[in-house]
């Protein structure tokens, strides 16, 4: 019978095929047999990997996290004394989330086993090219090309001879040779063999090829007496370099910045026990923190009373009124831009009962209001440590367009970001939000623009005005805050 190929499967079949197998201790290729041979007789298992598993099967296999692998790495293991290092790199990967498969040469179960290397990396151990129970789909290719990068640790004299050479005489070159993935190199060697001209020639053709190479470090040799350049890298730094070309680092326009963000209601008090306030979660503000703070942002974010996590990374002041907020935005100052999205009670009582109002039969008890600082404007009018870029929000219910203009002109800030609050609308204390950027353009003689942008959420408005903000700064090319 003429040997079955499988080919291009999706993630979600892949997945069920690598979870079920896992589950009961067969390959990839011996699940897919069983689950040809249960459809032929009429018993097929329902396909979900997470089923339990029928009475009679193996025990358990190891307990694998319940987190989703974000990427998979071939690691082939070569035949030298380092390859012991291999069994703690199969660690450090999966610590990184990061799938692994493992392919020996047969020199390398020399030093260490199938068995161990299978038990630390949860999946079958592929060593022979003409194994038939993984080329009915060719395995090699397989291996070479569904992941997301291949690892070869150690890499010895003799397989980058073989790869330098084009070479695929058994599994490892023949992966090698069949990849188009990325490859990371972790050379192990004795130092004789490393400064060999001829190792030095195959390394000048391999980094010519655009392989990567990690190491190798100086140091002592296996060998009594040797040392030198040949040690191979240790597993953390080939772990961490591994995770460095699989993640590559995202893009920080902001960094070296400092960016102040109010956010959230403000408690005003009337009494011990009551207040006057407002709506807002502070969702927005807090978004934006954690947005700026993604961007490479250094990020003071001082948050009005809110039921909201500290975005990670940011440095969080709490406060409860106006006037305590002010003193916070002060104290963070300087800063390179200034985000005022809280939404700061206008009045507070001119004074505080210091005991509970109680009701009498006069009627309710007069409460004479006084107007809070106007944060926004203060910061905004500054002589002295005034932010580059300061931006405020309008929240408005009726002719927002028209009051977020006239606010812009009377608080003196750069830009204001303009949102409908109208119980309608259900922005206050919801996660969606439609925004209107409002700001001078000072390249048409001030002339105030608008930018309407469509409903988004919150995380998203906040993606947004950060993208807006990188833009600027770049334009102005603002100097960082001292």
């Amino acid at each position: 019978m003429a040997s079955l190929t499988i080919r291009k499967l999706d993630d979600t079949v892949k997945t069920y095929l690598r979870l079920r197998s896992a589950r009961n201790h067969r390959s990839v290729e011996e699940e897919v047999r069983v689950i040809l041979r249960e459809l032929i007789e009429g018993r097929e298992e329902p396909l979900t990997p997470f089923s339990a598993p029928p009475e009679a099967s193996p025990a358990p296999a190891p307990q694998r996290s319940s987190a989703v692998p974000e990427a998979s790495v071939t690691l082939i293991i070569g035949g030298g004394i380092a390859a012991y290092k291999s069994l703690d790199l199969i660690r450090r990967l999966k610590e990184r989330r990061i799938e692994v498969r493992c392919v020996l040469t047969k020199a390398a179960e020399q030093f260490v086993t199938p068995l161990s290397v299978s038990a630390l990396s949860h999946e079958r151990v592929y060593n022979d090219l003409f194994d038939p129970q993984s080329e009915f789909d060719a395995g090699h290719i397989r291996l070479a090309r569904d992941c997301d990068l291949i690892v070869v640790a150690p890499a010895t004299a003799d397989l980058m001879a073989k790869m330098a050479n084009g070479h695929a005489d058994d599994l490892a070159s023949a992966i090698l040779l069949a990849t188009s993935r990325k490859i990371l190199l972790a050379p192990a060697m004795n130092p004789l063999m490393w400064s060999n001209a001829a190792t030095r020639r195959n390394v000048a053709q391999l980094q010519r090829d655009g392989v990567l190479l990690i190491g190798p470090n100086s140091g002592e040799m296996a060998e009594a007496g040797e040392a030198g350049m040949g040690r191979m890298s240790e597993a953390i730094e080939i772990a961490n370099a591994a995770e460095k070309l699989l993640r590559p680092p995202v893009p920080r326009p902001l960094a070296g910045k400092r960016v102040l963000i109010t956010a959230g209601p403000t408690h005003e008090p009337i009494d011990p026990v009551r207040y006057i306030a407002n709506r807002s979660s502070g969702k927005q503000g807090f978004a934006i923190a954690a947005a700026a703070q993604a961007a490479g942002a250094e990020v003071v974010l001082v948050s009005g009373p809110v039921d909201l996590d500290d975005p990670a990374g940011v440095t969080v002041k709490h406060v409860e009124s106006a006037r305590q907020m002010l003193d916070q935005v002060q104290a963070a100052l300087p800063a390179d831009i200034a985000i005022f999205a809280a939404a700061v009670a206008d009045w507070r009582v001119a004074v505080e009962g210091e005991q509970k109002l109680k009701k009498t039969s006069a009627g309710m008890p007069p409460l004479q209001l006084v107007e809070n600082p106007d944060i926004l404007a203060t910061i905004s009018k500054l002589t002295d440590k005034r932010p580059p870029l300061v931006i405020g929000f309008a929240a408005e219910t009726e002719h927002l367009i028209d009051n977020a203009k006239s606010k812009l002109a009377r608080k003196g800030c750069d830009w204001i970001v303009a949102n409908d609050v109208s119980p309608s609308s259900g922005v206050m204390g919801g996660d969606r939000n439609t925004v209107h950027l409002i700001s001078k353009n000072a390249a048409d003689n001030g002339e105030i623009t608008v930018d309407s942008w469509p409903v988004m959420t919150k995380e998203q408005v906040a993606t947004e005005l950060v993208a807006h903000i990188v833009k600027s700064v770049t334009d102005k090319s603002l100097e960082p805050a001292s």
